[in-house]
C-alpha cells in the first residue's frame, strides 16, 4: 500500500505532509526523485517527475499489481490513475478523461503512452479478435503520430509539436470498441525553419535514413539529410532506421494500403525537393533556377511541371470586375509561396493521416439500445508551456492553450470544489489561489483580446505590418496588468522597440517577437497551389485538397485566421473535458540538461508554483476526497447495513445514509451537506467498497437462488403438464394400436394361412416389448397350434421327430429328409427290404419278448467301419430301450447291445454322406454309415435317426419331471 512505503522514500501523498509549505513540498519531491520514486499523489492527482532514464516499473507484473485496486493501495503510479478512470467509467457508466499537463520535456508523451498501454492490457480478457484489432490500431497510432508530429528540440528529444486528444470508446463490458483523435495546431513552421540544434519532424529523417534504395531512387533522394535545406540543421539519430520500419509496420497494421503509404512518402520527398528550389531574377522577371527539382516535384505529386513552375512564379487574381489576371511574384514572394506550399503540404498530410486513422477506429452504426451505453475515456497530451529565446506566433498559441487548461484545472479542482462546499453548507475556510481568467481574457476576449486585435489587423485593407499591429496592441492593452512592451516600459531593455511584447502568464513572463505574427495568422496559401494539387493524378493527394475544386472567381469568402481557428478548437476541447470526470497527471521537468541525477530546485519550484500544486494540496487537505448525492450513495452501499437493505423505512435518504455511516463508525470522517455526503479520507470509502465487494457475491448467489427456484418451479409445472399430456397421448396410442391389431387380425381364423401374411402395425415405443411377445405368441404358439390341429394322430410322431431334427441340426445339413415320409422301421418294411423283412419280423418278435421294449424307434441297414478301415454290412435297430447292431446274414444275430441311457451324444457331418457316430459313457463309440433302401438309393436317413433319438430323449425328460 502507498502508506506502507518506507519513510526513506518520503510521503507518497503530499496531503500527508506535516506542514503544507513550499519548502516541505519541494523537500519531499526532491527526496522521492533521488530515491527513484518519480510519482507522488495529491489526492487523486498524480505528480510525475521526468526521470530521463528507463525504469523497470511498467511491466506485466506492475499492471497486474494495479489492476482493479484503489489509488492508495499501491505506491503512486500512472497505472493507478488509469485504473481509477477506467473503474469510474465502467462502474458508473460515466465519461472520464486524463489530462496530462506540464512544460515541454516534462514527460507528457511518455505518460500518455503508458496510460494507453495499461488500458489496452486490462481490457478484453476474452481476447475477442475485433476488440484486439481496435486496441492494436489505438496503440500503433501513437507510433505514427509521433513520427509525423514530434521533433527534437533543445529541451526535449521527442517533443510533441501538436496537441493530441484521443477519445477511447468502450462498450458496456468495458472493452474498447473504437475511438477518435483530435489534433491541434501542428507547428508547421518547423517544416521550413528550425532553431539552432533542433530538428525538423522525425518523419523526414526516418524516411531518409530508413527508406530502401529502391524507394530513394524512385523519389530522387539521397540518404544524407544535410543535402536538403529543410533538414540540414538537424542531426540524425541512431534509431531513425528502426523507427522508420516500425512506422511503416504501424501504418500497415492500422490499414493504410501500399499505395497510400507510397503517397505519404512521395509527399515528404516533394517537400524536401521544394526546399531546394531556388529563384533568380533578371530585372523584374523571376525564374526557377533548378528545373530538375521541379521535374521531380511534378512527378511525385502527379502534377504538370509547367503548372508547378507557374504556381511558384505567378499568382492568379480575380479583379473586382470579374476579370482574372496573373500577377508575377518578386523573388521574396516566390520564396514565401514555396515555404507556404511546403508547410501546407505537410499540414494536409498530417491531417489526412489523422483522418484515415479515425476512419478505422471510429465507432460506426452503434445502437445503444442493442449494445448498451457507449462510455468514453479521454487522454489529452498537448504541448507544454514554452519559453524560448525567440518566442513567435506558435509559442503564443501554445501558451494560450496551457492557460485554458490551467483555467479548467482551477475551475474543477479549486474553484468548483470550494463553491460546492459553500453550496452544500459545509464549514469551510476559503483558500486563496491565482485565477488566470484575467490572462485568458487578455488573449481571447471579444474586440479587446490579442486574437481580436490580430484578426482586425489581418482584415484591414492596405499594407498593415507587424509593427503597426504591435502599436495597436499597445494602445488597446496599455492598462492591462499582464501585458507590456518596450513602448509601455521604456526602461526595460530586455525588449526591443517595435518588435517585442510581453505577457505575464501564470507560468512566468514570456517575451514574444511580433515579427511574422500577421503572416502566420493569415496563414495565406495562394489558391493556385490548391488547384494544382486538386488536379493531381494521384487520388490520395487529390483527396487532401478538396478546396482546390473552386475556381478563382468562386473563392470570395475570407477564411478564418489561424489564431481564431485554434481558439475555437481549444474552447471546444475545454468544453469536452469539462463534461467528463477529470483525472490529472501534472508533469515536472527536473532540469534542463536531461540528466537523471540533477534536481534543479529553483526550476522545479517555479513549475510547482505556476501549476498551482501547493494550492491543490491545501484544498485537498482541508476538503473531502469523495462526495456523492445521498440517493446515489444509498443505492451503492445500502447492502452493507441491516437497516437499509433491501429498502429502508426511514423518513429520508439522508437518515438512511447516516445509519450506514454510524454502523461502520465513520461519524468523525464525514460531513453532511444539503444534498450530498462528504467523505474526508479515501480509507473510509475503501472500507465501504471492500465490504460491498464481499457482499456482492452473496447477494448475487441469493438472487440466483431465488431466480433458479422460480425457474425450477416453472419448469416443474411445465413438466407436469407435459407428462399429463404424454400420459394421455400414450394411452391413446396404446388403445389405437390395439384397435389396429384387432382390426387387422379380426378374420385370421378364416384365412388359409391363419394370418401369417398379415403385416403387423408399427407399435408405439411403449409397446415394443409387448409387440414382440405378442407376435411370438401368435406365430409360434397360436398359429402353430392351429396348423397342428389339422395333422392326423398317426403323423404326430413323424412331425415331432422332424421338428426335433430341425432344431438339432440347426440348418447345418442341406438335405436331411424333411420332405419325405419317415417310416422308421425299414428292416420290417417289405417295400424297402423285401428279402429280409420276413426274417426280421420273426427276430423282432423274439427280441421284443426278451427285452420287453415297447416301440421300435428306427431300423435299417448300415455299413460298419472298424479301426482298420474294414467295412461290413450290418443292421441297426433302435428301440426305446437299447441300440442293437445286427448281423443280417445270420438271421439278424445281435452283435452289440447298447442301452440308450448310456448314450452321451451323436455326431453327424454336414455333407450328404450317411456317417453317424454314437458316443457312449464307456467311450466305446460306434461309427457307422446308414444305407438307403434298394428302391430309393438317394434318400437321406441321418436326419430321421437324429430326429427320432432327439424326440425320444426329449419326451423321456419331460415325462420324468414330476407332474408331467
Amino acid at each position: 500500500m502507498a502508506e506502507m512505503e518506507g519513510l526513506e522514500f518520503g510521503k507518497s501523498d503530499f496531503v500527508l505532509l506535516d506542514e503544507v509549505t513550499m519548502d516541505q513540498f519541494m523537500e519531499n519531491l526532491k527526496l522521492r526523485f533521488e530515491k527513484g520514486r518519480i510519482y507522488t499523489y495529491i489526492g487523486d492527482v498524480v505528480v510525475s517527475v521526468n526521470p530521463y532514464k528507463q525504469m523497470d516499473i511498467y511491466g506485466k507484473d506492475a499492471i497486474d499489481a494495479y489492476r482493479g485496486r484503489e489509488l492508495y493501495e499501491n505506491p503512486p503510479h500512472l497505472y493507478a490513475v488509469s485504473d481509477a478512470a477506467y473503474k469510474v467509467m465502467k462502474r458508473r457508466a460515466k465519461d472520464t478523461c486524463i489530462v496530462i499537463s506540464g512544460e515541454s520535456g516534462a514527460g507528457k508523451t511518455e505518460a500518455s503512452k503508458y496510460i494507453m498501454q495499461y488500458i489496452a492490457a486490462i481490457t478484453n480478457p476474452s481476447q475477442r479478435a475485433d476488440v484486439e484489432s481496435v486496441k492494436n490500431v489505438l496503440l500503433k497510432s501513437n507510433c505514427v503520430l509521433e513520427a509525423f508530429g514530434n521533433a527534437k528540440t533543445n529541451r526535449n528529444d521527442n517533443s510533441s509539436r501538436f496537441g493530441k486528444y484521443m477519445d477511447i470508446n468502450f462498450n458496456f463490458n468495458g472493452d474498447p470498441m473504437g475511438g477518435h483523435i483530435n489534433n491541434y495546431l501542428l507547428e508547421k513552421s518547423r517544416v521550413v525553419h528550425q532553431q539552432q540544434g533542433e530538428r525538423n519532424f522525425h518523419s523526414f529523417y526516418q524516411f531518409l535514413r530508413g527508406g530502401s534504395q529502391e524507394t530513394m531512387a524512385s523519389c530522387h533522394l539521397q540518404s544524407d539529410p544535410s543535402a536538403y535545406v529543410y533538414t540540414k540543421e538537424g542531426a540524425t539519430c541512431n534509431n531513425d532506421y528502426s523507427s522508420h520500419k516500425a512506422v511503416v509496420h504501424a501504418l500497415e497494421v492500422i490499414g493504410f494500403s501500399k499505395k497510400e503509404i507510397q503517397s505519404i512518402y512521395q509527399i515528404l520527398a516533394s517537400i524536401l525537393h521544394l526546399g531546394n528550389v531556388q529563384f533568380g531574377s533578371e530585372g523584374e522577371n523571376v525564374e526557377v533556377l533548378d528545373l530538375e527539382a521541379v521535374k521531380h516535384i511534378s512527378e511525385l505529386t502527379g502534377t504538370d511541371a509547367d503548372g508547378v513552375i507557374k504556381s511558384l512564379l505567378y499568382r492568379t487574381v480575380a479583379t473586382g470586375g470579374g476579370d482574372v489576371i496573373e500577377k508575377g511574384h518578386t523573388e521574396e514572394e516566390a520564396c514565401f509561396g514555396r515555404d507556404a506550399f511546403s508547410k501546407a503540404l505537410y499540414e494536409r498530410l498530417f491531417g489526412w493521416i489523422v483522418g484515415r486513422i479515425n476512419d478505422v477506429i471510429e465507432v460506426k452504426d452503434y445502437n445503444p439500445v442493442l449494445h448498451g451505453k457507449n462510455t468514453v475515456i479521454g487522454v489529452l497530451d498537448i504541448y507544454g508551456f514554452e519559453i524560448f529565446d525567440n518566442n513567435s506566433f506558435e509559442q503564443f498559441c501554445i501558451n494560450y492553450c496551457n492557460e485554458k487548461l490551467q483555467q479548467l484545472f482551477i475551475e474543477l479542482i479549486l474553484q468548483q470544489e470550494q463553491a460546492e462546499y459553500k453550496r452544500e453548507g459545509i464549514q469551510w475556510q476559503d483558500i486563496d489561489y491565482f485565477n488566470n481568467q484575467i490572462i485568458v481574457d487578455l488573449v481571447e476576449q471579444q474586440h479587446k483580446g490579442l486574437i481580436s486585435i490580430l484578426d482586425e489587423a489581418c482584415l484591414t485593407v492596405g499594407k498593415v505590418t507587424d509593427t503597426v499591429c504591435l502599436d495597436s496592441m499597445d494602445i488597446k492593452l496599455a492598462q492591462h496588468p499582464h501585458y507590456t512592451s518596450r513602448k509601455l516600459t521604456p526602461t526595460d531593455k530586455t525588449m526591443d522597440f517595435q518588435k517585442h511584447f510581453r505577457i505575464r502568464h501564470y507560468a512566468g513572463d514570456v517575451t514574444y517577437s511580433v515579427e511574422g505574427f500577421l503572416d502566420k495568422n493569415r496563414d495565406l496559401l495562394f489558391q493556385d497551389f490548391k488547384r494544382l494539387m486538386y488536379h493531381s493524378s494521384n487520388p490520395v493527394m487529390k483527396e487532401m485538397w478538396p478546396d482546390g475544386q473552386l475556381s478563382i472567381t468562386e473563392v470570395t469568402k475570407r477564411p478564418l485566421t489561424a489564431a481564431t481557428l485554434f481558439k475555437n478548437s481549444i474552447v471546444a476541447l475545454v468544453d469536452k473535458l469539462a463534461c467528463k470526470e477529470p483525472y490529472y497527471v501534472r508533469c515536472i521537468k527536473p532540469n534542463e540538461l536531461k540528466s537523471p541525477l540533477l534536481f534543479d530546485d529553483a526550476r522545479c519550484q517555479h513549475q510547482v508554483a505556476y501549476l498551482g500544486l501547493l494550492e491543490n494540496v491545501m484544498v485537498r487537505r482541508a476538503g473531502f476526497a469523495y462526495r456523492q448525492p445521498y440517493a446515489r450513495f444509498l443505492q451503492r452501499y445500502k447492502m452493507t447495513c441491516e437497516y437499509t437493505w433491501p429498502n429502508h423505512l426511514m423518513d429520508s435518504d439522508r437518515e438512511a445514509v447516516e445509519a450506514i455511516v454510524k454502523q461502520h463508525g465513520f461519524q468523525d470522517d464525514v460531513a453532511y451537506g444539503h444534498t450530498k455526503l462528504f467523505v474526508r479520507t479515501p480509507r473510509s470509502l475503501f472500507t465501504l467498497e471492500q465490504e460491498r465487494a464481499a457482499l456482492i457475491p452473496i447477494l448475487v448467489l441469493f438472487l440466483q437462488k431465488v431466480w433458479r427456484g422460480a425457474l425450477a418451479r416453472m419448469r416443474c409445472r411445465r413438466m407436469r403438464a407435459i407428462y399429463a399430456i404424454m400420459g394421455c397421448f400414450k394411452r391413446y396410442k396404446v388403445k389405437a394400436h390395439f384397435w389396429e391389431v384387432e382390426q387387422r387380425f379380426a378374420n385370421v381364423r378364416n384365412m388359409a394361412d391363419y394370418g401369417k401374411s398379415v403385416e403387423w402395425p408399427t407399435p408405439p415405443a411403449a409397446l415394443n416389448q409387448f409387440h414382440t411377445i405378442t407376435s411370438l405368441l401368435f406365430f409360434f404358439r397360436w398359429w402353430a397350434r392351429q396348423m397342428v390341429k389339422k395333422i392326423p394322430p398317426s403323423d404326430v410322431l413323424e412331425i415331432r421327430a422332424k421338428v426335433a431334427a430341425l432344431t438339432a441340426l440347426g440348418g447345418e445339413r442341406k438335405d436331411w429328409g424333411c420332405s419325405r415320409a419317415w417310416e422308421r422301421d425299414y428292416l420290417a418294411n417289405v417295400r424297402d427290404c423285401p428279402r429280409s423283412s420276413s426274417g426280421f419280423a420273426r427276430f423282432s418278435r423274439e427280441l421284443r419278448n426278451k427285452d420287453e421294449y415297447r416301440q421300435v424307434l428306427f431300423s435299417g441297414f448300415c455299413r460298419k467301419v472298424n479301426r482298420f478301415n474294414k467295412s461290413t454290412d450290418r443292421g441297426v435297430l433302435v428301440t426305446d430301450g437299447c441300440f442293437y447292431k445286427l448281423e443280417p446274414k445270420k438271421q439278424f444275430k445281435v452283435l452289440k447291445r447298447i442301452p440308450l441311457d448310456t448314450l452321451t451324444g451323436l455326431s453327424v457331418t454336414s455333407g450328404v454322406d450317411q456317417m453317424v457316430a454314437l458316443h457312449t459313457s464307456s467311450q466305446d463309440d460306434v461309427l457307422l454309415c446308414l444305407q438307403c433302401g434298394e428302391l430309393c438309393p438317394n434318400r437321406d436317413r441321418v436326419g430321421e435317426l437324429v430326429g427320432t433319438l432327439v424326440d425320444h430323449f426329449t419326451r423321456s425328460v419331460i415325462l420324468s419331471v414330476p407332474g408331467k
